[in-house]
């Protein structure tokens, strides 16, 4: 299958809602599961994040849907929701949180703080596939 191909067979509705559920995944995740120490590890204020909130959200919605339009097309579109689920937890383990690993080890960061943000990223990509995998 060609790209052009991949690109027509793909479920925008599903890719919008994989994007979407970043967020919601990232609204749980640095609030009320983990919210405070990660502010404490990296040094920030409730005002300093009330200031560029705009511009972060904003900008993390555009990054979430180009992350979601590549999952599924790494998925692609004779997949299922096991797959999904699989491929996007691999993805996010594998890939993503594994490269993260590398620059925190060289930015010396804490540990706590790779686990909160590598889990972020397993989890979110999981869904994402999973969301992806069922409604191919």
């Amino acid at each position: 299958m060609d790209i052009q191909q991949a690109i027509s067979d793909l479920n925008y509705f599903a890719v919008l809602g994989a994007g979407l559920s970043a967020f919601f995944i990232g609204g749980i995740w640095y609030s009320l599961l983990f919210g405070k120490l990660w502010m404490k590890l990296h040094g920030f204020t409730d005002e300093q994040l009330r200031r560029t909130a705009g511009r972060v959200f904003g900008g993390s919605f555009v990054l979430a849907l180009i992350i979601s339009f590549v999952l599924a097309l790494f998925i692609g579109s004779e997949s299922t929701a096991t797959f999904g689920l699989i491929a996007g937890f691999m993805t996010g383990a594998f890939f993503v949180t594994a490269a993260m690993g590398i620059t925190y080890l060289f930015e010396r960061r804490p540990f706590v703080l790779f686990l909160i943000d590598g889990g972020y990223h397993i989890v979110t990509f999981s869904v994402m596939g999973w969301i992806l995998g069922l409604w191919s």
